[in-house]
């Protein structure tokens, strides 16, 4: 790694500082255990539906769709993957979202290290932001669930500032908010596609927490850095300064 002064590292929030995969499935799968029980269908195939019909609204998630109400988005979800279960009811729909709502809040927990490290860096000088796709109505709730709100700078919340990642110009902002420039930034994520390729085109030394050990698209610029736990990515930092 070429050394680089930081004073500036972003995060994503789900599945780099905590197991949002763990959290949503559960709740899927209660959720589609109790519609099971109550109306006979098959719990495996309508969990399959949801996650599938969720997965595919946050994978094209775009700019486009920040004006839209999550809590109506999850009853669509549910009414779809309800429906290709052989249920058309739009009060249950709305249940199931509630339930799947509550439920997954349950089951918020921050990776083992990852509050470590925050404080670490901050201890440091660092200065720490949030950069998240989600929406404010549901992420502010899971950030003071995961209290994360004492040891962040700043938060940038995607449906709040009108942009999504992967657009380059959200890492310029992010940093340029919190006093500094692309070239003295780091981003911290989970998804090439959407937290590590665009902040590579703005300039931001990048780490890749590849959860889930997938390949480097083809032809796509590299991370500074690649690791599989929140745990490696103090030393890796260190490292790049």
């Amino acid at each position: 790694m070429k050394p680089r002064s930081i004073d500036v590292v972003l995060f994503d929030l789900d599945d780099t500082l905590h197991d949002d995969t763990f959290a949503f499935h559960r709740a899927s799968e209660r959720v589609a255990a109790e519609v099971a029980k109550e109306r006979g269908v098959d719990a495996r195939r309508l969990d399959a539906a949801y996650i599938a019909e969720a997965n595919g609204f946050w994978s094209r998630l775009s700019v486009d769709d920040l004006s839209v109400n999550i809590g109506n988005v999850r009853k669509e979800l549910w009414r779809r993957a309800l429906a290709d279960a052989g249920i058309e009811d739009d009060a249950l729909a709305a249940r199931c979202a509630q339930r799947y709502n509550d439920y997954r809040r349950a089951h918020f927990t921050l990776y083992p290290g990852a509050l470590e490290l925050l404080r670490s860096l901050r201890e440091r000088g660092k200065r720490i932001a949030l950069v998240t796709n989600g929406f404010a109505e549901t992420h502010n709730d899971k950030i003071t669930i995961l209290k994360l709100r004492d040891v962040l700078d700043a938060v940038f919340i995607a449906d709040e500032i009108g942009m999504v990642k992967p657009d380059p110009q959200l890492f310029v902002r992010a940093c340029q908010t919190l006093g500094s420039a692309p070239e003295h930034g780091a981003m911290i994520g989970d998804r090439y596609e959407r937290d590590i390729r665009g902040a590579v085109e703005a300039g931001l030394f990048t780490v890749w927490i590849n959860v889930r050990g997938e390949n480097l698209p083809p032809g796509a610029p590299p991370p500074d850095a690649v690791c599989s736990t929140i745990g490696e990515v103090g030393e890796i930092l260190e490292r790049a300064s």
